[in-house]
Formats: structure tokens, sequence, C-alpha cells
């Protein structure tokens, strides 16, 4: 038996990896570190997506899937992340069957003097196994590293102990915190929020904090978008903003937090400036990939973004849009460490112009580059919907919100 090509991670695009290899004849095995494919997403599953299914639903998915009775769901709809993980993500890793291992982390791999590539797993009941591995798909997203809340990159002054004591938040909540919510970011994840707590919570008030100096295009391409969801999103933001529910702080980079008797916090700006009487805060400014599993590889990643170096230029947000980033595929995301390849959010770093059909398009190029199929590798073609701008250090396009209903009061 050959040594498979290990994917590191369940979500959307490592199982399209898999499918991708399943389909090409490729010995692959998927671990996946929480207990169910598509772990990551489900914690978001009360989010809804900015795309429709056909936009979700990897091509080779579709193939694999067809044959046992799966239909797919209607066009038109665009899905909550709790209905892509159900009606998607679970079919296709039923239909995988055990090349998925879940409760399985990768937790490292090596090679050493021209040796194979040693994967190192790590098991939920705590058991370790090493995988000799033919290469390597990192497809484990950035979903476990959320961003600071702090304005250089590394959390505030007095951040951890005010996050620890759950008066600051890094996700979308599913119900609202009530009193004073700071919202932190401009990227979709941010405008989300300031639209659901402004739209049905009336004990509520709001503080959006920006780090750029002004609004600017953060509100997006509006009916422009060819992502009908997102460009509605950012209109229903605006008119938030612009009926005066939202008090719109800019140039505020947070430096320190301060935390009063009662819990309730007063961030300190950079410059001086400060925001007091402050209940929650919704720290989204954005995610970073963990690449600490990955030190003893030889990647070659832009030391900014944080992509691969070929790669970088291509996405980098104060420049490229989730529609203008050009085709790219294998050649693009090849390290010096042969066989070893990130994909999907993971291969963006801290970009966050991602769309799932990127990830998925990205490992059709590298699992034709592992079947030896090098023209199909080399032939990639790319059309992603025009937005004029993606805006922010949000997550994943893919699957950043359109609208949810924060309706319930946290105590």
């Amino acid at each position: 038996m050959t040594d498979p090509v290990v994917v590191a991670g369940g979500g959307p695009v490592g199982l399209a990896a898999a499918a991708e290899l399943a389909e090409r004849g490729v010995e692959v095995v998927v671990f996946e570190r929480g207990a169910t494919a598509g772990a990551a997403v489900a914690e978001w599953g009360h989010v809804r997506l900015f795309s429709a299914w056909p936009e979700l639903v990897a091509p080779a998915a579709r193939r694999l899937l067809t044959p046992s009775g799966w239909a797919p769901p209607p066009d038109d709809v665009y899905p909550t992340g709790a209905e892509w993980v159900r009606d998607y993500l679970e079919p296709l890793a039923a239909a995988l069957g055990d090349r998925v291992r879940t409760g399985a982390e990768v937790v490292g791999a090596a090679r050493r003097d021209g040796e194979s590539l040693t994967v190192h797993v790590r098991h939920a009941d705590g058991r370790e196994e090493r995988v000799r591995a033919r290469g390597l798909i990192d497809a484990t997203g950035t979903w476990t590293r959320p961003n600071p809340l702090g304005g250089d990159g590394l959390p505030a002054l007095g951040e951890r102990a005010a996050a620890a004591a759950g008066r600051i938040g890094y996700r979308i909540p599913v119900a609202s915190p009530g009193g004073h919510v700071v919202v932190a970011g401009n990227g979709h994840s941010a405008l989300t929020a300031l639209v659901s707590l402004t739209s049905r919570n009336s004990d509520t008030s709001v503080t959006w904090l920006l780090r750029r100096g002004g609004i600017g295009d953060t509100f997006g391409g509006g009916a422009a978008d060819e992502l009908p969801a997102r460009g509605r999103l950012g209109d229903r933001a605006r008119a938030a903003v612009e009926a005066g529910g939202v008090r719109v702080l800019t140039g505020f980079r947070t430096a320190e937090v301060h935390t009063d008797a009662d819990g309730r916090l007063t961030l300190v700006a950079a410059d001086g400036r400060s925001v007091g009487a402050v209940d929650h805060v919704l720290a989204l400014t954005g995610l970073r990939p963990d690449l600490s599993w990955l030190s003893e590889l030889r990647l070659e990643l832009d030391p900014v973004v944080q992509a691969p170096v070929r790669l970088a230029p291509l996405i980098d947000p104060a420049v490229h849009s989730c529609g203008t980033v050009p085709p790219h595929g294998v050649r693009e995301l090849a390290h010096p460490e042969p066989g070893v390849y990130l994909a999907g959010m993971k291969s963006y770093g801290r970009a966050p112009t991602f769309l799932a059909l990127t990830g998925y398009e990205q490992v059709r190029s590298i699992a034709a580059a592992f079947a030896g199929d090098h023209a199909a590798a080399e032939r990639v073609e790319l059309t992603l919907p025009e937005t004029g701008v993606c805006g922010g250090s949000g997550g994943s396009g893919c699957c950043e919100p359109e609208l949810i209903q924060l309706t319930a009061r946290v105590p």
C-alpha cells in the first residue's frame, strides 16, 4: 500500500481535496480535530452564508455524492453554517467513508534527510500516531485564531483578563449581550453584528470602532455586488449608521482595556481617546493562521500576509477583492518542501478575501499534481463574483454572514 496524501482539516476545502484525490485514485486520509466533519463550521452554524448552494458544493464532491441519491439543495437558497454541515459536509464525509477520521488532530509534520514525510496525529482519547505520508494538504483554516482587539496586532493591555471574564468575545454571538456593546472591526462579521444589534435590540446601545481613518468603502458594493446577500448586508449596515443607531469612532486603535469594580470596561486608544461604560466587546477583527505545527517544514510565507510568497501579492487585501483575485493553483501554492500545500482559508493567511470556490479550485489543481496530471494542474480556471471591494479583516468571504437576528438577551 502506498503512503497516502494526508489532509489536515475536515471542513469544506479539506473534504473537497479528499473527493478530488479519491476520484483520481490517489490514497488519501483526512484528519479532523472535531468530533464530526465540518466541526468549525458548526461553531458558527447560526450564521447565514453570502453564497448560495451552487457556490458551496465542490464539483468532485457533487460527482461523488450524486450516485448515492444525494440531491443538491435549491440553487436560490443561502444556507446557514448548520445547514451547510447537515445537508452537504456530513453526507460528503459519509461518502468518503473511512478516509475521514474525526477526533484526530494533526499536531506536527517533518521530513529528515530525504525520508518520507511524517505527520504526527493526536487522537481525542490521548493516543498519538505517526503517519508516513506522500504529501500534506493543510486545510485547517483560521477559525481557531481570531485576531486580538489590540490595535497593533497584539492583545491590548488588560484584554486577556477582560476576555477571560467574558466581557470580550471574538465571534458573532447567538444572542445579544445587551447594554452598551462595542463592535470592533470593518469586515462583514462586524457589519452583521451592527445590523443585528440595531434591528432587534432596543435596549442595546452600539459603538463601532474602526482602526482605519474613515468608513470609506467598508459598506461594500451594494447593488453592484455579484453576491447579492453581501451587497444587502452593506446597505443595511449603512442604513443603521445613517439612522443614528450606531456611534462611530474612526482611527481608534485600542491600546488598553480597563475593568472597573462592576466589571464594565473602558477602552483606551493609542491616541488617548477612550470609550467607557462598556458592557461587552465584539472584537471581530479577523483571523490568522496557526503555523506553529508546520515549523519543521520548509515553507515560504509572506511575512505580512502569511500566505505563500507567490500567492501573497495576488490576494493582498489592499489591492484585491474577492472577485479580482487572479487564477491560481498548485504553482502559486507550492513550497520548497515537496508535496506540502496550504489550501483554503489557511492559504490566504491574514487576507480576508477568500471564497469557497477558490478553495475548491485550489484542491482540484493540487490533486491533479499528485496524480501526475500536470497539464490539468496548470490549467486553472477561476471566475469569482465581483464586488469592487471586500474590505476589512473578517473571515472567509464564502462563509461570512448575511444577517442573523440576535433576539435573546444573555445575562
